[in-house]
C-alpha cells in the first residue's frame, strides 16, 4: 500500500530539519545554524498512533529568489510538494511574519492539499503570542512548537494524524519477497555522484550541481528494476582532512559514514579526467574497513581520449591505489549520457548475493583440508600449524571463524593466501570476505 507523505516546508533556517529530526526520534537530517544547509528532499518513513508515512525535510523555499542555487532548492521544495498528501509549513517565531511567508503560502495553496500552518521557536509559554502575528496568513489555526525543546510536536503530529485520517484509501500493492539491496554512491566532491542516480531515474530526483559539496544529507532513492529493489543513499563528497573545515563539513563526513554503515555495497565514484587519487584510495579504505562490498566506477568517461587499453590502465592504477579492493569490480561509464550505466546493476545482484551468502559447514571445511594440502603453513616456532575446523559465524560480509593450535602463527602473507583460496573455492570473487583464528579451547 502506498504510504502517505507528508513534507515540511517553508524559508532557510526556519527550524525544518531540526523539527523532522524530533518527529523521527533520531539525528539524520544535517542542523546548523546557517541558511541553506538542507538542500535535497530527505525522506525517512516513520509512524505516530497508528499512521505510518514517508517525512520529507525540504530545502529553503524562497518564492523570489533568483540565484542558480535557492532556485534549484525551490524547484526541489515544489517536486516534494507535488507528492505530499500533508504540507507543515513552517514559520520563525521570532523574526515574525515576512513577505516570503506570506508569497511561499500563496504558492502552496495552488496545490489545494491541506497545509498545517506552524510557526516554531515558541520556546517559552510567554512567547506565545507571537503566534498572532502570522493571522495574515488567512489560516483559521496557527500550531505553536518549540522544535529544538520538543514543545508542541504531539499537538502537531495530532493534527497531522486528522488530515491523513481523512486521506483516500489506496489499493495495497503486490509487495515483492526479499530484501532491498541497500548501495551508498561514496566518493570526492563533484565526482557526479547525484547525476548517476539521476540517470537510473531518468528524473531529477536530486539536486545536481557543479559546485563541489552540493549534496550534504545522505539521501536515500528507492528503485525497482526487473522485479529487483534497490535503495541507493547519495551522500556528500568526502574530502581530504586538511581540507574539512567547519563542523558543516565535518557532519558531511560523519553522514556519509553513517551511510556506508547501514549500506550492503558502496559505489566508489571516481572522475576519470582526473585519476585515481590518494583521497579516493582513503575513501575506499572506509568502505573496505567497514566490510562492504565495493564497485570501482570510474564515472565521466565521455570525457577521456581512449584506446583499447585506456580501461586497463585504470584499472591497474586502481589496484596499485587500492590493492586490498582488488576483489572489487571496475566499470567505466558516463552517469552525464547513460553510457553503461545499466550494467551497474548485474554487478550489484552478484556482489549481493555473494556478500549475503551462508556456506554450508561441511562444503567450507573441505575446501580448507584442500587449501591447506595445496600449501601447508610454516611451523611456528618450530611446531607444526594445526588447523581443526572452520565455521561462519555470519554474513554481510561472510565472516569464518578457524580454529587452529597457534593464532599467532597463522603469518599475514598466510591468512591472504587463505582469503584468496577461499575466494575461488567459494565463489566470492567480488564480495568482502573476514577470517579469524582463534585456539581451540582445551577439554579439562
Amino acid at each position: 500500500m502506498r504510504k502517505p507523505v507528508v513534507s515540511i516546508v517553508g524559508r532557510p533556517n526556519v527550524g525544518k530539519s531540526t523539527l523532522f529530526n524530533k518527529i523521527i526520534g533520531r539525528r539524520k537530517a544535517i542542523v546548523e545554524d546557517t541558511p541553506g544547509v538542507t538542500r535535497d528532499r530527505n525522506y525517512e518513513e516513520t509512524s505516530w498512533n497508528d499512521f505510518t508515512f514517508d517525512l520529507i525535510d525540504t530545502g529553503g523555499f524562497e518564492p523570489a529568489s533568483k540565484e542558480d542555487m535557492l532556485s534549484q532548492m525551490r524547484s526541489q521544495t515544489q517536486l516534494a510538494v507535488e507528492e505530499s498528501d500533508v504540507i507543515i509549513f513552517l514559520c520563525d517565531g521570532k523574526e515574525g511574519l515576512v513577505p516570503a511567508d506570506e508569497e511561499a503560502v500563496n504558492l502552496l495553496r495552488k496545490f489545494q492539499k491541506p497545509i498545517l500552518p506552524v510557526v516554531n521557536k515558541i520556546d517559552d509559554p510567554s512567547h506565545s503570542n507571537r503566534i498572532y502575528d502570522f493571522s495574515g496568513l488567512g489560516f483559521g489555526e496557527i500550531i505553536p512548537v518549540s522544535a529544538e525543546h520538543k514543545l508542541g510536536i504531539s499537538d502537531l503530529m495530532g493534527k497531522v494524524a486528522d488530515c491523513l485520517a481523512h486521506l483516500p484509501k489506496t489499493e495495497p500493492d503486490n509487495d515483492l519477497p526479499g530484501e532491498d539491496t541497500k548501495i551508498a554512491i561514496i566518493g570526492r566532491p563533484n565526482v557526479g555522484k547525484s547525476t548517476l542516480i539521476n540517470q537510473i531515474l531518468k528524473e531529477k530526483r536530486l539536486m545536481v550541481s557543479p559546485v563541489p559539496g552540493t549534496t550534504r544529507d545522505p539521501i536515500d532513492t528507492r528503485v525497482e528494476i526487473d522485479g529487483k529493489r534497490y535503495i541507493f543513499t547519495d551522500t556528500a563528497g568526502i574530502r581530504r582532512k586538511g581540507r574539512v573545515s567547519g563542523r558543516l563539513e565535518k557532519y558531511c563526513v560523519i553522514m556519509a559514514k553513517k551511510a556506508m554503515e547501514r549500506s550492503d555495497i558502496a559505489l566508489l565514484m571516481v572522475d576519470a579526467k582526473e585519476g585515481v587519487t590518494a583521497q579516493d584510495s582513503n575513501i575506499a579504505g572506509y568502505a573496505y574497513e567497514m566490510g562492504r562490498g565495493c564497485i570501482i566506477v570510474i564515472n565521466k568517461w565521455d570525457l577521456v581520449e581512449k584506446d583499447f587499453k585506456t580501461i586497463e590502465k585504470y584499472k591497474d592504477s586502481v589496484l596499485q591505489h587500492m590493492k586490498y579492493l582488488s576483489y572489487a569490480p571496475v566499470i567505466s561509464l558516463s552517469s552525464l549520457t547513460g553510457q553503461r550505466v545499466h550494467k551497474i546493476f548485474p554487478l550489484i545482484d552478484k556482489i549481493s548475493e555473494e556478500y549475503s551468502r551462508q556456506i554450508k559447514t561441511s562444503v567450507l571445511n573441505k575446501s580448507f583440508k584442500e587449501i591447506l594440502a595445496l600449501n601447508p603453513p610454516s611451523l611456528y616456532r618450530g611446531k607444526q600449524l594445526k588447523f581443526y575446523y572452520t565455521t561462519q559465524i555470519k554474513t554481510k560480509p561472510p565472516t569464518f571463524l578457524c580454529f587452529v593450535n597457534f593464532p599467532k602463527g597463522v603469518h599475514f602473507s598466510y591468512e591472504r593466501y587463505i582469503h584468496n583460496q577461499l575466494r575461488a573455492k567459494l565463489s566470492l570473487e567480488n564480495a568482502p570476505i573476514r577470517v579469524y583464528f582463534r585456539e581451540r579451547e582445551r577439554k579439562g
